[in-house]
């Protein structure tokens, strides 16, 4: 009988699940249908015959505005799709990034007669819990808003999640997923990738969001990695009044980081402010590995002595070793200008196709260099390069995967701020100081040290000289688009040559590793005579390397795949 009971009280309720879902989507489909009316009637006027019509840059900075407010009328999902939106110039053109960025969370703050049963529910009667409690809140977002309350004698921030929001969230991710496959097949082959991932990125930074107890250990996790630095201020988490539902937080109150007047006020550099908050998120990504991925101005403060306030860890970024060591040898070529060394920095990453046109990066990224540094860039150079490539602007091969994509975010509202404080900052200059300031530390080579050991196999035949443009080969024969066909002859030579060149090569990196440690280690001593034992073991390492190779010979045959790529 009970059970009978239970599943005739679950299918009215998953009935209505469904109905909801259902309207739902017809809502969003019938928000959208203008939009979609117009974008197919620009390949066929009349959306099923006809010749293309031209669209002006005034059409789509009308379609970008329109766009905005479909999102804001559909209210908080939407609204945070938008704000990512505006974040990835890899997937909107540029009038469509300019105009989201404009987009707010202009959401109305829920009645406290809603708000007070949850946070009764998940945290106790408020009068009883709470010393003191400002039932007005102080900001407020699509997701959740923000009340000010003493709890133990303490000054606090109690930060409530908006009742019901779970379940419209729910509703519209299952309209995403039902709208993505359509978009995902018409879209150009160079962005189907970026729209699964950005997607994904969307769903599972949208869930975190949600859940304030995830955004409690991030909090607790990030004010741990700058315990020891005094200029930075992180606000704690309490947890005797903190659930998934209710965060609360000790209070730290900061002027927001784009009140120039204010700042300047109190006196304060605004270029070393600047310059303190790039390094700041450079040190989060690069050593930590963990980092608040939503810095727009309502998020981070400063107080009177300059010290840099973060609030709001809901979206937050975490980084695996691997990544965060190409990311600091990125860094190292953006400081060193080596534009090719940051073109395989983004293959390493995954964020580039390794078959792309190196020549046309290269001349992108030039431009992107010139911006960085607060220089001019020339309306023509952009113009040109866009016109080579008119007809495959959206085949663009950046793609960026759901870690990367959040360092993106990152950069792009951060340099928005840092240009708000100081008209002339300079990207690179601060990379580059960064990267000296690390370059020479106790700290680095004992990680160069570590590294050493896993990565021993990559150094020796870094040594042993591979031919120019072999790993685009091997790339190619591991996507099986060559064969290859050795012939071996005085094989003994040859072998024996090999074995010379990787024991020379190995004993040469490895004197000089030692040598570079006892120099830092102060011992200046050994390390004179560690360098003496490397520079001899590098003779023989180059006489090695001068004997002929012995007779390896390899002819590459190449595929049908290869041919069509010469010749496009």
């Amino acid at each position: 009988m009970s059970r009978r009971t239970t599943a005739g009280v679950d299918r009215p309720r998953g009935l209505r699940v469904a109905l909801r879902s259902y309207w739902r989507f017809v809502v969003v489909l019938w928000s959208f249908l203008p939009l979609l009316v117009a974008y197919a009637r620009d390949s066929r006027r009349f959306v099923l015959f006809g010749g293309p019509r031209r669209v002006t840059d005034a059409d789509r900075r009308r379609r970008a505005e329109q766009l905005l407010e479909t999102l804001v009328d559909l209210g908080p999902t939407f609204i945070k799709i938008g704000q990512i939106l505006s974040t990835r110039p890899d997937v909107l053109p540029r009038v469509y990034v300019q105009v989201l960025s404009r987009l707010q969370d202009r959401v109305p703050p829920d009645p406290w007669t809603e708000v007070e049963p949850l946070v009764k529910a998940d945290v106790g009667a408020v009068a009883e819990a709470f010393d003191e409690f400002d039932t007005e809140p102080i900001s407020g977002a699509s997701l959740g808003q923000v009340y000010t309350a003493v709890a133990d004698g303490e000054r606090v921030a109690v930060k409530v999640r908006r009742p019901g929001i779970v379940r419209r969230v729910e509703a519209d991710l299952r309209v995403i997923r039902t709208l993505l496959p359509p978009i995902v097949r018409f879209a150009p082959p160079g962005q189907a990738f970026t729209m699964e991932n950005l997607a994904d990125e969307f769903e599972t930074t949208i869930r975190e969001e949600l859940d304030y107890g995830h955004e409690a250990a991030m909090l607790t996790a990030v004010r741990e990695n700058f315990a020891d630095d005094p200029m930075v201020r992180i606000p704690r988490a309490i947890p005797a009044y903190s659930t998934d539902r209710v965060l609360t937080m000790e209070y730290v109150d900061g002027t927001k980081i784009n009140d120039v007047d204010a700042i300047d006020e109190m006196g304060l550099d605004r270029e070393a402010l600047v310059r303190r908050l790039e390094e700041t998120y450079i040190e989060m990504i690069i050593e930590h590995g963990q980092f608040q991925a939503d810095p727009h101005p309502g998020n981070i403060a400063v107080q009177p002595d300059g010290t840099l306030v973060f609030y709001d860890f809901g979206v937050t970024g975490t980084l695996d070793a691997r990544t965060q060591e190409t990311l600091f040898d990125f860094y190292v070529a953006v400081a060193s200008d080596d534009i090719e060394a940051v073109i395989d920095a983004f293959i390493d990453l995954g964020a580039l196709d390794p078959t792309v046109d190196r020549r046309w990066m290269h001349e992108v990224f030039e431009i992107v260099f010139e911006s960085l540094r607060g220089g001019g860039v020339e309306a023509y150079e952009v113009r040109e390069i866009v016109t080579q490539f008119q007809g495959t602007l959206y085949e663009f091969p950046l793609r960026l995967p759901q870690n990367l994509a959040l360092i993106v975010r990152v950069s792009t509202v951060l340099e928005g701020v840092c240009r708000t404080l100081d008209d002339d900052f300079d990207f690179i200059a601060v990379v580059s100081d960064y990267v000296r300031e690390r370059g020479g530390t106790e700290e680095n080579v004992r990680t160069l040290v570590d590294r050493f050991g896993d990565d021993a196999d990559e150094i020796v035949r870094g040594f042993l000289g591979a031919p120019t443009g072999i790993d685009d080969v091997l790339t190619d024969v591991d996507r099986e688009a060559v064969t290859v066909e050795i012939d071996l002859t005085a094989r003994n030579v040859a072998l024996d040559h090999l074995a010379s060149r990787v024991v020379w090569g190995a004993l040469f990196a490895a004197g000089a590793l030692s040598t570079t440690v006892l120099y830092v280690f102060s011992d200046i001593l050994a390390a004179e005579v560690t360098a003496v034992g490397t520079a001899l073991v590098g003779l023989f390492f180059a006489r090695a390397i001068r004997r002929g190779p012995g007779g390896l010979s390899v002819q590459p045959s190449f595929t049908r795949y290869n041919m069509r790529r010469r010749q496009e």
